[in-house]
């Protein structure tokens, strides 16, 4: 049997390898309740990449070197799209004011949402895209849209206390004043506070993440449908690329102003992928006889992230906080 065209022990390998690495990171690096430090969050994070490129070089030899460099490219772009949301989700840690070594369970129990909704909203956008193939096209304007609209846009993030969704918990839940150590859920009467269940000051951060990262999973997917719309290498290059940004959030959150001008480079890859797709349907319809290949559209998006991690880290060489 064939599931979107991958058999069942595929998908199956895929989910064990996925669940397995979980298993590690809370079973083993978190056994003892730790503060994640830059060196081990950047040995954790080279771990992850490693784990993510093997899976993308088994994908290159069983399903040949387009499916291979497709892969990689979205492993690439989702990575890279992740960088602002290293800052948002810094932002809403240091707001509410989470220490260091709470900030692991917040992201790992994080991640389990992600795997949920990143499977809805990438099973949807697969049947749109095989039912209506003009999707792609729109895919492509939005994304040529949200380049431009990076480009041109300042660096300012709103304060947490204008957050809709914060103001709306905030209105509508019973949360404690303060943390309960790494409890998401107290109750009441043990606390000096009416019975029943209190949400925590930390379960209120998982939320906000969760949030987070779906506002930039509406970014993320239409690109790596822009790529490929195999739903498999959709699915497992943004999965991947996820599970290793909890381990790197822990040296980019100390130095994400040093990747000030990476959002240059990320605004022209969007809008350079969003030609792509558009150029892939119209080439489908005849209207056009011209479409990229892979291997150039890979070429072209390394080439791009490469040249603002560099310029980057060489403009801001000489900043005060960097001394």
């Amino acid at each position: 049997m064939l599931f979107v065209g991958y058999p069942i022990w595929v998908w199956l390998m895929f989910m064990g390898v996925v669940a397995a690495l979980l298993a590690f990171d809370l079973g083993v690096l978190q056994k003892d309740q730790h503060e994640i430090g830059v060196a081990e969050s950047l040995k954790l994070s080279a771990f992850y990449i490693a784990m993510g490129l093997a899976f993308g070089a088994w994908i290159w030899w069983y399903k040949g070197s387009d499916a291979g460099m497709a892969y990689i490219t979205g492993y690439l772009v989702e990575k890279s799209l992740s960088m602002d949301n290293v800052f948002v989700i810094s932002l809403i840690f240091t707001s509410l004011a989470v220490p260091r070594i709470y900030q692991h369970r917040v992201l790992f129990w994080g991640i389990l949402g992600v795997l949920i909704l990143r499977a809805i909203m990438i099973g949807l956008g697969a049947v749109l895209v095989a039912q209506y193939q003009w999707v792609l096209v729109v895919f492509g304007v939005f994304l040529i849209f949200t380049g431009i609209k990076m480009l041109v846009s300042d660096d300012a993030h709103p304060h947490i206390d204008d957050n809709k969704l914060y103001q709306w918990l905030r209105r509508h839940m019973r949360f404690t004043p303060t943390l309960h150590g790494e409890k998401f859920w107290v109750r009441g009467e043990e606390h000096g506070m009416s019975k029943g269940w209190w949400a925590t000051p930390l379960f209120l951060t998982l939320i906000l993440v969760e949030s987070a990262d779906l506002v930039f999973a509406v970014d993320s997917i239409p690109a790596i449908f822009a790529i490929t719309q195999d739903p498999f290498i959709v699915y497992t290059s943004n999965i991947f690329a996820i599970l290793g940004l909890r381990a790197l959030y822990f040296a980019l959150s100390a130095m994400v102003h040093r990747f000030h001008y990476l959002k240059y480079a990320l605004s022209l890859v969007l809008v350079f992928i969003g030609v792509k797709v558009a150029l892939v349907y119209f080439n489908q319809i005849g209207l056009i006889a011209m479409k990229i290949p892979t291997p150039l559209s890979l070429g072209v998006t390394l080439a791009l992230l490469i040249g603002g991690v560099v310029f980057s880290l060489w403009k801001t060489r000489n900043d005060p906080q960097n001394v």
